[in-house]
C-alpha cells in the first residue's frame, strides 16, 4: 500500500474545515460538501480555483513552499501536519510513484544499548525503530508492556515485536491497555507521520497494507487521515502480574539514528511507583542477563531490491 497523496490529504483536511471556522458566511445555502469548496481554500490560501484542483488531482507539480504554508495555515494545520504536508509535497513533485525498497534490518546504535544497561531495572525503557519495531528493551520494559513474548525477540530482526501489529493483532496486548482507544489513535497518527517521512520504505508500506487488511480498527483510523508525532503521554495498564499501573512514557531522540527513539515510563502515582518496584524485584529475581546484538547486521539477499 502506498502512503497517502498530496491531494487525498488535503481534501481530508478540507472536509474538515468548515466555513464558520475561517470566518466564511453562508447566508444558509444549502452545501454538497462537509467543509470548505475548493474555490474558497483557493481564495482564502491566495491562489487560483485551478491551481488548487490541479493539486488536488495531483497535476501541479512543484508547489513552493509559500503555498504550502498558506494552504496550512487555512486548514488550521499545527506544525506536525504542516511537516507531514511539505514532505507530501516533496514526493507529488518528482514523477511518477516512489520507488519501493526493502531498508536493511535496523540496529540500536551502541550509545543507546549504553544508557539502556545505566539504567538499570527501576525505569522501564523500550528501543523503538522507525516502523514501531522493538530494537531492544530492559527487562523491566519487557515485563510491563509484553511480558508474554520472548525477551530475547528483539535481537533477532527476523522475529522483532511490532509494536503497531501488537497494538491491533495481539489480543494480549490489547487486553493490557485500558487506555486502547486513546493510544491506537495515536499510532496510526504516527505512523502515517512515518509514512509521509520515508514514502520509499517498502517494509513500512507493507506494514500499513498488513494492518489494513487485518484489522479493522486500524483501517477505520487510517481513513480518517490524522497525523500525529508521538513523544509524550500515558499509558493506563491492567498489567497481568502487578495489576493496575498508570505510567507516564517519554520519548528521547537519538541524535546519532534519529529514525530511533527510547521511550522511559515513569509511575504516574505513588500504587503504580510501588507496581513498578515491584516488577523490577520480580525480573531481578528470575534473570540471567540479556543477550545484545553482537558484529554487523547480516544483509540478507534482496533487502534493497524494488517491492
Amino acid at each position: 500500500m502506498q502512503p497517502d497523496s498530496l491531494g487525498a490529504y488535503l481534501k481530508n483536511r478540507r472536509d474538515r474545515v468548515t466555513p464558520a471556522d475561517v470566518g466564511l458566511r453562508t447566508y444558509g445555502t444549502a452545501r454538497r460538501v462537509p467543509g470548505l469548496r475548493r474555490e474558497e481554500l483557493a481564495q482564502l490560501a491566495g491562489v487560483s480555483a485551478g491551481y488548487y484542483t490541479r493539486l488536488e488531482q495531483g497535476q501541479a507539480g512543484t508547489v513552493s513552499q509559500q503555498v504550502l504554508d498558506a494552504l496550512a495555515g487555512v486548514l488550521r494545520l499545527d506544525p506536525t501536519e504542516t511537516a507531514h504536508l511539505h514532505n507530501l509535497a516533496l514526493r507529488s513533485g518528482s514523477r511518477g510513484a516512489p520507488r519501493l525498497v526493502r531498508p536493511r534490518p535496523e540496529r540500536p546504535h551502541q550509545r543507546v544499548l549504553n544508557l539502556l544497561d545505566a539504567l538499570g531495572e527501576a525505569s522501564p525503557a523500550v528501543v523503538l525503530g522507525r516502523r514501531g519495531d522493538i530494537l531492544a528493551w530492559n527487562r523491566t520494559g519487557h515485563a510491563l508492556v509484553a511480558e508474554h513474548l520472548d525477551s530475547d525477540a528483539p535481537w533477532d530482526p527476523a522475529h522483532r515485536p511490532s509494536v503497531p501489529r501488537m497494538f491491533f493483532l495481539d489480543p494480549l496486548a490489547r487486553e493490557l491497555h485500558r487506555n486502547w482507544d486513546e493510544l491506537a489513535r495515536i499510532h496510526v497518527a504516527y505512523l502515517r507521520l512515518t509514512a509521509g517521512r520515508y514514502p520509499t520504505d517498502g517494509r513500512l508500506a507493507e506494514l500499513i497494507g498488513e494492518l489494513t487488511m487485518r484489522s479493522a480498527d486500524f483501517a477505520a483510523l487510517w481513513a480518517k487521515g490524522d497525523v500525529a508525532d508521538c513523544t509524550v503521554g500515558r499509558m493506563s495498564l491492567q498489567h497481568p502480574t502487578v495489576g493496575g499501573v498508570d505510567v507516564d512514557y517519554q520519548v528521547w531522540l537519538q541524535p546519532e539514528s534519529p529514525d530511533h527513539r527510547l521511550e522511559l515510563y515513569t509511575p504516574a502515582d505513588t500504587a503504580s511507583a510501588d507496581a513498578l518496584r515491584l516488577l523490577a524485584a520480580q525480573v531481578g529475581e528470575g534473570s540471567q542477563g540479556q543477550r545484545r546484538p553482537t558484529g554487523p547486521v547480516p544483509v540478507l539477499p534482496g533487502q534493497e531490491a524494488v517491492v
